[in-house]
């Protein structure tokens, strides 16, 4: 609702809103983004440590940082899918470390739901905006945000201004639907 014309009635009533932005893993040009990729790691780290504080994150818990990274830039830096993958790849471990394998397939898991909430004229925006890092503020892109599809990334600039930019999930990347819909893109 913070993105529709019923904004400033809600910041009427209920002061101004706060928007939780995802953790920022990769930069807008598409590197990883060391920072971000650590705080989400710390998530994971501190759930663990609960059930189990001696063991290693990226020896034990996970086979190799590879692993673990993958893991957490396919979460995009939003901490509940983040959270659901972990579950998933360890519900699908017979035994510690979790491996790559396991990790592929809470992902794969993860992407088909993606892929199902995506209506067939979806995937030509959802492709736009992987392009250009932005949104229209209008009902076909507050869906895609409102599923997920997109999440909105939020930074300060060099002279301290709030600057934001959206990308698709990255689980989004890897369907078929979406590669088609890029390749028609010039």
């Amino acid at each position: 609702m913070l993105y529709s014309k019923r904004a400033i009635d809600i910041r009427d009533i209920y002061g101004e809103c706060l928007i939780l932005p995802m953790i920022m893993v990769k930069t807008i040009k598409g590197d990883i983004y060391e920072p971000g990729l650590q705080k989400v790691k710390e998530v994971i780290c501190k759930r663990i440590r609960q059930i189990t504080p001696e063991l290693s994150i990226e020896k034990e818990i996970f086979d190799s940082q590879q692993t673990l990274d993958k893991l957490c830039l396919m979460s995009g830096g939003h901490v509940r899918n983040l959270l659901l993958l972990t579950q998933d790849a360890i519900g699908r471990a017979d035994e510690l470390p979790i491996t790559e394998k396991e990790v592929r397939q809470a992902v794969t898991q993860a992407r088909d739901t993606y892929r199902r909430a995506v209506e067939d004229h979806q995937w030509c925006l959802l492709a736009e905006i992987s392009r250009s890092k932005r949104i229209i503020n209008d009902d076909q892109y507050r869906s895609l945000m409102y599923n997920r599809c997109l999440l909105e990334y939020r930074y300060l600039d060099d002279e301290g201004e709030m600057q934001r930019w959206y990308d698709i999930h990255p689980l989004i990347q890897g369907i078929a639907e979406f590669k088609e819909a890029v390749a028609k893109f010039p």
